[in-house]
């Protein structure tokens, strides 16, 4: 009898803790529900920057994200959500160190996450590629370039890119789609040529 005092009468869901955090702002709802999914955040943060430090540090940076964009955020599926989180958070710290990943598949989510962990084994090698991707970029048209660096770069989405640009919700994604392809093709011809 004792000991049922101080259990929980039923065991909360994800999207309980998340609407309680919402409701109240409490940490303690937030730290519960974040604990339960702390594993699967080290091991993509582990997978991505292969360095336990970083990854530790990254675990952490994660949360202190998660304080503001749950009270933001319409989550309907937490674990989803959170790993796709985790992951572009992984993304943006491997791109502020200037990592560059092989040209296939270039800016394809999949493709680029298979292939992040391909460094050039030198700064030759890496000059090379930067200096291919900024001659691709250039031989897009216009609205296709600045739409690629806004989304890519700037991590800017679809109706921000609109808004700053002024061109059309539907042409933002097309422009995307063309530079895409456009970027790769020309990153391809590079490295065959």
């Amino acid at each position: 009898m004792f000991l049922k005092l101080f259990r929980r009468k039923t065991a909360l869901t994800d999207a309980d803790y998340l609407s309680e955090y919402r409701r109240t702002g409490n940490l303690t709802d937030l730290g519960e529900l974040y604990e339960r999914h702390m594993d699967m955040v080290f091991a993509i943060c582990f997978r991505y920057l292969r360095d336990e430090d970083d990854a530790k540090d990254a675990v952490m940076q994660v949360f202190e994200q998660l304080i503001t964009d749950l009270r933001t955020n319409d989550v309907r599926n937490f674990k989803s959500w959170l790993h796709s989180l985790t992951r572009n958070y992984c993304l943006m710290q491997l791109r502020s160190k200037r990592i560059m990943v092989s040209n296939e598949g270039l800016f394809d989510d999949e493709a680029y996450e298979a292939l992040v962990a391909h460094t050039p084994e030198n700064n030759d090698e890496l000059d090379v590629q930067l200096a291919d991707l900024g001659d691709c970029l250039q031989t897009l048209v216009v609205e296709q370039r600045k739409s690629v660096e806004l989304f890519y770069f700037q991590q800017l989405c679809y109706q921000q890119i609109a808004d700053q640009t002024g061109f059309a919700l539907t042409k933002v994604k097309s422009y995307l789609q063309n530079g895409k392809r456009n970027l790769k093709l020309c990153m391809e011809g590079k490295q065959h040529g």
